[in-house]
């Protein structure tokens, strides 16, 4: 009884605090999980106060590794990866190379063994999913050409993880504790990868025809219970057989798990059955991460805390910036993408968790890892604040910005020299002139554009995807690659003579430059823009927009159509009530009393 007693305590306190602290550092706009390793090192053995049982905290943390590494596999998806694959590839393996080799020289010089500094090198080369996709939400670049390479970048990084836990059991048999260490390294990797193969083609070949029955025929009994018990199952099941059976990690068969099950028809509820549980149980492996937290690591040798740091917040986004410059995509881009992957977060603690229990990485290895992660994700957010500031520093050093432009933009300048040429010279034959500029040809701007061209407007498209104004050109379509907040890009696009302009891109930055400079060449515009909160809309009048469709606002205006028709409504009460509403909700953005959500 005292037994049972004491892991409800233990799971409790562990929980709780980590809500206090996860909500703290949320409150702070900080990631979560900063909160949950903060509750780790304050339960940790290191710290006054209650210690949580260690061994505990461990087990749940291996179903927290598991689900997490489910949940990868369930959203994997070969799409993403291939649409960014030009710049994504070369990218990710390059700066996983770079990182990896500064990680070990420093872990050597500071007296780790090999096999130790290879581990570390490689956990601080990968950045967390989590982190990266929360500060692109946060700054609305999530759907832009930058959010897209970033995570398609990220997706590799995944793939490269995965294999990684293929080769740590090969490298611990030789550098760790583990037995074996007499096999030689290319036996032993050999090994490895044909236990990785069958295990592969056991569970995608077999579970392609098994789990898809099994999830339909449990989905047909309409118990909610039931389906969210067979994923868990299932999950679980896979994963300690590809451990027991083949002599891989869990994590590694989770894995495989998560992309069979993500092929099928049930897909979407298996992971929606599936993320409540990963969330809960992550929260518990990042709080066992914390409990292994040592300061005394730190205060022995600072300077080895600062090498790490200086290659994960440095070294790592320089890398990243000089290959996606080098493949000529826009120095914005570059600095977006690379600020992006400043940071360490669970897939390094993943690999570092087993790697210890291969004896191939120390406590000490461990605490500095925690540290390391727990300063660049803090500070990730206040890198990407510096995105635009940067790049007005380099664009103030003409020299160097000479260089980075004419090298980031050539294929684009090039394109828009010929199409340039070509308005101009359809411009006269034909008497006609740009009477429309979209900048941005995403969703928003793919349906402005339709519209247009179906009552003869002439159209000018701007946008920062090279492929895509490659397309556009190809099929007859106007259209100029560049950063529209430039003059030259506006001024090539026609605006000068335009008498519309609509800025559909989602980021509110670059919006309000585009506004302002169109602005500046041309008073008489009109300008059409976007914004996601009401609050968003008095500052882009003030800039210069002409009217702004407001998402907050439509949102709203629409929910309450449909309850309007649902409830009975005729016509011109439904048109009565939307104008109540229009006029609510302007007289709400003027007194200030919308609030960001």
């Amino acid at each position: 009884m005292q037994d049972g007693l004491g892991f409800l305590v233990n799971l409790s306190v562990s929980l709780v605090l980590a809500l206090v602290l996860g909500l703290l550092t949320q409150r702070l706009r900080l990631s979560p999980i900063i909160g949950y390793l903060l509750a780790g090192i304050a339960l940790g053995p290191r710290t006054p106060g209650f210690v949580a049982d260690p061994k505990m905290a461990h087990d749940f943390a291996e179903v927290g590794v598991i689900l997490l590494m489910f949940g990868v596999g369930l959203h994997f998806n070969f799409n993403d990866l291939l649409a960014v694959r030009r710049i994504a590839i070369p990218g990710c393996v390059g700066q996983i190379l770079v990182a990896s080799a500064l990680g070990t020289i420093v872990a050597l010089s500071f007296g780790m063994g090999v096999g130790e500094g290879i581990v570390l090198g490689i956990a601080i080369s990968v950045a967390s999913t989590v982190v990266l996709i929360r500060v692109l939400a946060d700054n609305d670049l999530l759907q832009t050409n930058q959010g897209r390479i970033a995570v398609g970048w990220l997706i590799l990084e995944d793939i490269f993880t995965v294999f990684v836990l293929v080769a740590l059991p090969g490298m611990g048999s030789i550098w760790g504790k583990s037995e074996g260490g007499g096999e030689g390294l290319f036996i032993t990797f050999a090994w490895a990868i044909v236990k990785f193969a069958g295990l592969t083609l056991l569970v995608v070949i077999v579970g392609r025809k098994a789990i898809p029955r099994l999830l339909n025929l449990v989905a047909r009994t309409r118990s909610r219970e039931l389906f969210t018990l067979t994923i868990l199952s299932l999950a679980l099941a896979i994963a300690t057989g590809s451990a027991a059976l083949f002599g891989v990690s869990m994590a590694l068969g989770a894995f495989l798990a998560g992309i069979v099950v993500g092929q099928t028809e049930v897909s979407h509820q298996a992971a929606a059955d599936a993320l409540p549980m990963r969330d809960a149980f992550a929260v518990l492996f990042f709080v066992s991460v914390g409990m292994l937290f040592d300061p005394q690591a730190i205060i022995k040798e600072p300077r080895f805390l600062f090498g790490l740091l200086g290659i994960v917040i440095l070294a790592k986004p320089l890398t990243a910036f000089l290959i996606i410059w080098f493949l000529r995509y826009s120095v914005r881009t570059a600095i977006t993408v690379a600020l992006a992957l400043a940071q360490i977060g669970e897939f390094s603690f993943l690999l570092a968790n087993e790697a210890m229990g291969l004896g191939l990485l120390s406590a000490d290895g461990q605490s500095l890892l925690v540290a390391c992660a727990l300063i660049s994700i803090a500070a990730n957010p206040l890198l990407f604040r510096t995105i635009t500031p940067l790049e007005q520093w380099l664009r103030s050093k003409e020299r160097i910005w000479r260089i980075l432009s004419q090298r980031s933009n050539y294929e684009g300048v090039m394109l828009n020299k010929e199409e340039q040429l070509r308005l101009s010279e359809r411009g006269q034959e034909l008497g006609i002139k740009t009477r429309a500029v979209i900048v941005g040809y995403g969703p928003v701007g793919q349906t402005a554009f339709r519209i247009l061209k179906d009552f003869d407007i002439p159209v000018v498209i701007i946008d920062l995807n090279l492929d895509t104004v490659r397309n556009l050109i190809e099929s007859g379509q106007a259209a100029i690659y560049g950063d529209a907040s430039r003059r030259d890009i506006l001024n090539a696009a026609g605006v000068q003579e335009a008498d519309y302009l609509l800025v559909t891109i989602p980021d509110i930055l670059t919006r309000t430059a585009v506004i302002v400079t169109a602005r500046e060449l041309n008073p008489e515009l009109h300008v059409f823009t976007r914004a996601r909160y009401l609050q968003e809309r008095v500052w882009l009048e003030e800039m210069g927009a002409t009217d702004i469709s407001t998402e907050e606002a439509e949102t709203a205006i629409g929910l309450a159509i449909l309850l309007l028709r649902e409830i009975g409504a005729d016509g011109d009460r439904i048109q009565k009530e939307i104008q109540d509403i229009r006029r609510e909700l302007g007289m709400r953005r003027r007194d200030g009393q919308i609030t960001q959500a």
